[in-house]
């Protein structure tokens, strides 16, 4: 088949959506079909992409947080058996079904998250679901979800008609890159960090991402009273120096590193060295939580949030914990007591890892995603 990934984002911007995207694109092609993604350029820097898949990045028009507006779409994207388009994606998907009604273009939805925003941007946000976003996804083949749990607590569910079109998919990891096996001490020695009880955080740090929940990750653990543990912040983005200031404010500083964003060879092994993964997420915004998986596939245990689809993820008090979102209080005993427990770690990284083998890897999901696209 001929196939198109539509995103918003994509490595090296690292954020769900965009890897998830990367990921679809090199199984289906190592399935031997022809993949093309579109997406922006942003950020405008080299990264080199295997020679499989075909990347066209083109520059925006304009950009409103992370959704560019990028109309070369319209010319590009034509002679496709199926389209995938990765949602929310604000200008895309109204070009996706524009394309529908022009050229009855077939196009395929992952639905990754539920948008939610704060203040007065809920206004104008409210008549575009009703109006607009109510079309792309009905008009679409199928739509794909992470879990049926987050979709029946979303808005996806609220919408009429397309019930029939759902399709679970979960989201996966490499299990050959992220696996128990690698070391982390480079990391430790490269932060003189060797000694230290290590919580891990990963994910971006802008706007689009406040629901990341760092600043209760943060909070929990200033109430944590074991000096020996550090708490490593993999992400970049314009909320970073905030999140910083807030760390200094909290007594964290000489506590905590910020690395700033990491290489794709240098990410596991930092999972590597971490004892605890945390995803403290607080709103519908997370709808899977990648970084769990990429945690239980390194053989570590794993603290989230009590969200939908989130919690599909995390078995709880089997290969990690699962936290009220906000509960600081609950979060830093979770955290410290897995730290004083290894046996709990090692058990749970364990059963972690089992679980990620028999559900996760992108190979099997591949491999599930092209068999939708031939059902179509």
């Amino acid at each position: 088949m001929k196939i198109a990934q539509v995103s918003a984002t994509f490595p090296p911007y690292m954020a769900g959506t965009g890897n998830v995207c990367y990921h679809y694109s090199v199984e289906l092609a190592k399935l031997g079909h022809e993949v093309t993604v579109f997406t922006s350029r942003y950020p405008d820097e080299d990264y080199s992409y295997p020679d499989i898949v075909t990347v066209k990045r083109f520059k925006p028009l304009f950009r409103i947080g992370n959704a560019p507006f990028i109309p070369q779409l319209l010319r590009e994207i034509k002679d496709f058996d199926i389209v995938h388009l990765h949602y929310p994606f604000f200008f895309g998907g109204e070009i996706m079904y524009f394309l529908k009604k022009l050229r009855n273009q077939k196009y395929v939805i992952t639905y990754h998250n539920d948008v939610i925003l704060q203040g007065m941007l809920n206004f104008p946000l409210k008549f575009y679901k009703t109006m607009i976003m109510k079309q792309i996804l009905k008009n679409a083949e199928k739509i794909v979800v992470t879990s049926l749990d987050y979709a029946r607590n979303s808005e996806l569910w609220e919408i009429s008609r397309i019930k029939e079109k759902i399709v679970e998919i979960p989201n996966g990891v490499d299990i050959d890159r992220f696996n128990p096996k690698i070391n982390g001490e480079e990391i430790k020695v490269r932060y003189a960090i060797e000694d230290k009880d290590i919580v891990l955080f990963v994910g971006a740090l802008d706007k689009a991402h406040y629901f990341k929940g760092v600043e209760y990750l943060l909070q929990s653990f200033a109430s944590i009273k074991n000096r020996n543990l550090f708490l490593v912040i993999v992400g970049d983005g314009d909320l970073k120096g905030y999140y910083m200031k807030l760390a200094e404010r909290l007594g964290l500083k000489n506590r905590t590193l910020f690395t700033g964003r990491v290489s794709s060879e240098d990410l596991p092994k930092y999972y590597a060295s971490a004892d605890v993964v945390v995803l403290p997420s607080i709103t519908m915004g997370e709808a899977f939580g990648l970084v769990l998986i990429e945690g239980m596939a390194t053989g570590k245990p794993v603290i989230a949030t009590n969200l939908p689809g989130v919690r599909t993820v995390v078995d709880n008090g089997i290969n990690g914990y699962i936290v009220e979102p906000k509960n600081t209080k609950d979060l830093s005993e979770r955290i410290s007591y897995l730290l004083e427990n290894e046996k709990t770690r090692k058990k749970f990284g364990k059963r972690g890892r089992k679980k990620v083998e028999k559900m996760y890897s992108w190979e099997k999901i591949g491999k599930k995603l092209e068999e939708v696209y031939k059902n179509l």
